[in-house]
């Protein structure tokens, strides 16, 4: 892939993820009520990692 395409879908993956932890919010709440964690933190940081790299080029 072009590095600009890789930006691209990067971003794009990162809004995903970004979008999609807000709209687990409300599950994740719950579930953390019961003592179970749902990795979406982790998702939004790692995505988020890897555009601020794939940005820096």
């Amino acid at each position: 892939m072009t590095p600009r395409l890789t930006k691209y879908v990067l971003f794009a993956a990162y809004q995903l993820s970004v979008a999609t932890g807000i709209a687990l919010l409300p599950i994740a709440l719950a579930a953390r009520r019961m003592g179970v964690t749902l990795p979406v933190r982790r998702l939004v940081e790692t995505t988020g990692n890897a555009y601020e790299r794939a940005a820096a080029r």
